[in-house]
């Protein structure tokens, strides 16, 4: 990201919508509180051990879903990836995609962190300003829904080559897009803009056991956050990814994706609550 970026007047009305309401919980606020984060408040805290009783394994698969993300950064370094685009990267908390692949492959890889909420952007401008590269590691305040935009900054960041394989990040972001926002169209688009050999990494929220304590807070989410919340079916999870081939195993559950040491999940797999992917786009 350039040092002088200057959000659009669009995004400009969206901050202040956002910053109108930041008596309400947060999903990215929410998410840091329960993944033992430090940027929240107590409105956020008080909604997310609400949501600890309505559903008590939540905190686990947040972790997991959070585990997921690590693994598939570094199967793009395996691969020979040395770029990355986080799409709802949130609040910086433990695990964060440079680092990871950093750990994998240091001082090479370059990360776009991309945010539509301003706290988080500003939080996450902040953390990179201390304790990243410059140089490798940018933050922006865009929207997925306005993807044009988003893509012309990222394409436009300096370090950043718009023809080099990339890693695509959507992960625990569509579920807060509901299907009358279409985010179909913005992944079409950003499918398209990404060159061959590139990877795209999702995960998003489903329920296939029927479990009411996911229904309830995903209710409580649409009706207190400031975001509002929806489960999709695997087939419609899957029909984000296009003609992008699906690397193995496929759509799974969180802990069934290249599990390691550190992703044992001895419940049924569907309570992690969480379905991932990763595909490859064609040469």
């Amino acid at each position: 990201m350039a040092d002088n970026f200057t959000p659009t007047s669009a995004s400009e009305a969206a901050a202040d919508r956002l910053l109108a309401n930041v008596e309400k919980p947060s999903p990215a606020r929410i998410y840091d509180y329960l993944l033992g984060g430090e940027n929240h408040y107590a409105i956020d805290r008080e909604f997310g051990d609400r949501q600890k009783r309505v559903m008590p394994d939540i905190v686990r698969a947040m972790q997991a879903n959070r585990a997921f993300l690590g693994r598939a950064v570094r199967c793009a370094v395996a691969q020979g990836i040395r770029q990355f685009v986080d799409i709802g990267s949130g609040l910086p908390t433990k695990g964060q995609v440079h680092e990871i692949a950093d750990e994998a492959a240091p001082g090479e890889c370059r990360v776009v962190y991309i945010d539509n909420e301003q706290i988080a952007y500003a939080h996450a401008d902040a953390l990179l300003g201390t304790h990243a590269d410059r140089r490798r590691h940018h933050a922006l305040y865009a929207d997925l829904l306005e993807y044009t935009d988003l893509w012309h900054q990222v394409s436009t960041i300096d370090g950043i080559d718009p023809e080099e394989p990339t890693c695509l990040l959507v992960v625990a972001l569509l579920h807060f897009i509901t299907p009358g926002q279409a985010p179909e169209k913005a992944l079409d688009f950003l499918r398209d803009c990404l060159p061959a050999g590139s990877l795209l990494a999702m995960s998003h929220g489903c329920d296939e056991l029927d479990d009411p304590g996911i229904q309830q807070v995903v209710r409580n989410y649409s009706s207190e956050s400031t975001t509002q919340t929806c489960l999709r079916t695997r087939a419609e999870f899957t029909a984000f990814f296009g003609d992008f081939e699906l690397l193995d195993p496929g759509v799974v559950w969180v802990p069934q994706w290249r599990p390691d040491n550190d992703s044992v999940w001895s419940e049924h797999p569907a309570t992690s609550r969480y379905l991932a992917g990763v595909a490859r786009k064609p040469r």
